[in-house]
C-alpha cells in the first residue's frame, strides 16, 4: 500500500495517522499537490492529495480513504457503527477538513508555503485570522470537550479526534498567537492526540522542513 502526499499537508497527516492507528503496512510517498506523476495521477486524477494506491486499487481524499481502510481492517474501530456516534465523528471529520483547515490554512500559507513559492506573504490575512476568525473554533472545541472528556465522541479515539487534531500542526508552523490560558482542555487535546505514536514519524520529516 502507498499514500502519497506532501507530509505537511493536514490531510496528509490525519491519513498516515490513521493507517498507523490501524497498524497497516504502508509506504509514504512525498508528493505536492498538483504533481505531474503518472502513478499518483493514476490514484488522484485531480492531483489533490492525499492519494492511495493498494495493489491495483486507487482512491483520492482523506476521508474516502479513511472509510476504505475503516472497512478493510475493523480492529481497532475508529468510525463507530452507531448511528449517533458515528454521525458525530462524520461531522466532526468535515468540520476539521473545512472550517478549521481554512481557518489555519490562511495563517500556514502566508507565514510559511508563500515564501516557498516566490509569492508574497499577506500578514494582513494572517494576523484577521489568528485573531478574529481561529478563536471561534478554539471556544468550539474548549466547549465540546468541557465535561473532561479526553475524546471529541465517545470513549475511545475516533477517526474525529485524528482529523481535528491534525491541523494543530500547522498552526504552529505559522506561529499562531493562541492564548492557550483561555483553551486549556483543547491544547491538552491536541498534545494527547499529535503525542501518539501514529503521528510520529511525519512530524519529525515536518520539523526537518520548518521546525516545531
Amino acid at each position: 500500500m502507498i499514500i502519497y502526499g506532501a507530509s505537511l499537508s493536514p490531510f496528509v497527516r490525519k491519513t498516515v495517522a490513521f493507517a498507523n492507528e490501524k497498524s497497516v503496512e504502508f509506504e509514504h510517498r512525498d508528493r505536492m499537490p498538483g504533481a505531474d506523476d503518472p502513478e499518483f495521477r493514476e490514484c488522484s486524477p485531480f492531483g489533490k492529495i492525499p492519494g492511495l494506491r493498494d495493489g491495483d486499487y486507487c482512491l483520492s481524499d482523506s476521508t474516502a480513504i479513511a472509510h476504505y481502510l475503516e472497512a478493510k481492517n475493523p480492529d481497532p474501530a475508529l468510525i463507530p457503527a452507531e448511528a449517533e456516534a458515528r454521525g458525530k465523528v462524520m461531522w466532526f471529520d468535515e468540520f476539521a477538513d473545512t472550517i478549521f483547515v481554512a481557518v489555519g490554512g490562511v495563517i500556514f500559507f502566508n507565514r510559511v508555503v508563500a515564501t516557498f513559492m516566490g509569492q508574497e506573504p499577506d500578514e494582513a490575512a494572517a494576523v484577521t485570522a489568528e485573531t478574529e476568525t481561529l478563536p471561534p473554533i478554539l471556544a468550539f472545541i474548549e466547549k465540546t470537550l468541557a465535561d473532561g472528556r479526553e475524546w471529541l465522541v465517545g470513549d475511545n479515539l475516533t477517526l474525529a479526534d485524528i482529523a481535528v487534531a491534525a491541523p494543530f500542526k500547522n498552526l504552529d508552523y505559522g506561529r499562531a498567537a493562541v492564548d492557550w490560558d483561555a483553551y486549556p482542555k483543547t491544547q491538552a487535546f491536541k498534545d494527547r492526540v499529535l503525542g501518539r505514536d501514529s503521528f510520529a514519524e511525519l512530524l519529525a520529516k515536518d520539523a526537518a522542513m520548518v521546525g516545531g
